[in-house]
């Protein structure tokens, strides 16, 4: 019987009120020694983006894999890249830039499986700031999560496509994350801020509204995706596999139940639960800066087929973007960045039914 059908069968045979664990039957090698895998989560807080490693861990899919997942908060995908490469992380999330200047420097690593196929990085300023394209940013000063954030390179590439000198015209500065963030908006120490989407929905959260800068470039390029050694491709392709794997059918079930997806997130990584907040506020909250996410994680509108495709094509218009405004000094081939390798393997589940009984999902289950 092939998986599909296990996952089929099971579905029959699982009452739909509840999601329970057999219905997704364990595949060859489960009751092998569960190795703990260090992944690095290129934030310095987890939030609720975690939703699809919380519900893997939870219902006991990456168990099944015979793997545990260590999540790792690291300030920015620039740490997460450089820490891949002296394998203090055994693999990681990034976004795509500092992985493209890493490969130039001798770095031997891939993007595996594209988490977000859009882009998740942009400029926003406060809803009421003059400031109403990219090119009104001279002489202004914008906040990042951290100096190793993806938000630096792109608001520095974002700054030269408009006509501006990055090196003069802005500034940049560590504004930090959520509240942080938001306070600094509110006192107006920064003008503007490049930071992603779940955070700028936590600024929102935090009760600042921000308005995106819409003559922006980079919201069509790929994003963050599962960053690792090449070697440890080979050398640990199953366990690859597996934390993509978790992390697919996690996706399935926060898109078709998200508010399910933040009670099992307050579960399995309680320091997430907001402080301050009753349980009906705090679920509408990280629903809210979850959904930010979702449409990053969509296939249709980015015209990919397969959960974690990698579309060389997207990545190489990105690579020819990067260089146009120096975010790279010399071209890269998007075969270099990205394989699908892998992508075959991740994908034999079934998201529909995955999503048919998520649907169903009550706490406790």
């Amino acid at each position: 019987m092939t998986i599909q059908e296990k996952v089929h069968a099971s579905v029959l045979a699982v009452a739909v009120a509840a999601l329970s664990l057999s219905t997704w039957a364990p595949r060859a090698g489960a009751a092998a020694p569960v190795v703990t895998l260090k992944v690095g989560f290129c934030s310095s807080s987890l939030t609720s983006a975690v939703v699809p490693f919380a519900v893997a861990t939870k219902l006991g899919w990456f168990a099944q894999e015979g793997i545990a997942v260590d999540l790792v908060p690291v300030p920015g995908s620039g740490d997460c890249v450089r820490n891949v490469a002296t394998r203090e992380l055994d693999f990681s999330l990034p976004s795509v830039e500092p992985l493209a200047i890493a490969r130039i420097e001798g770095m031997r690593a891939k993007i595996y499986y594209t988490a977000y196929q859009g882009n998740i990085y942009g400029l926003a300023v406060p809803a009421e700031s003059p400031i109403k394209k990219v090119g009104d940013l001279k002489g202004k000063t914008i906040g990042v999560t951290a100096m190793s954030s993806g938000g630096v390179i792109v608001a520095r590439a974002e700054a030269a496509a408009a006509g501006l000198d990055p090196e003069k015209d802005i500034t940049i500065v560590v504004a930090g994350e959520a509240a942080k963030a938001a306070a600094l908006v509110r006192s107006k120490q920064v003008d503007a801020l490049s930071l992603f989407d779940t955070q700028y929905a936590l600024v929102d959260n935090a009760g600042v509204k921000v308005r995106m800068l819409d003559d922006q470039t980079v919201a069509r390029y790929p994003s963050n995706g599962f960053l690792a050694l090449e070697d440890a491709l080979k050398s640990r392709r199953r366990q690859a596999v597996a934390l993509a794997r978790g992390y697919a059918m996690g996706t399935v079930f926060a898109l078709a139940n998200t508010e399910a997806g933040v009670r099992i997130l307050y579960e399995v990584y309680p320091q997430t639960r907001p402080t301050g907040k009753d349980e009906a506020t705090a679920v509408r909250d990280d629903t809210k800066v979850l959904l930010a996410r979702a449409d990053k994680w969509s296939l249709e509108k980015w015209g990919i087929k397969r959960w974690g495709e990698n579309s060389e094509k997207n990545y190489a218009a990105y690579v020819d973007f990067m260089l146009k405004w120096g975010i790279i000094k010399q071209k890269v081939d998007a075969k270099d960045l990205v394989t699908n390798e892998l992508i075959d393997e991740i994908n034999t589940f079934d998201p529909k039914a995955i999503a048919a009984e998520t649907k169903s999902y009550k706490p406790g289950g």
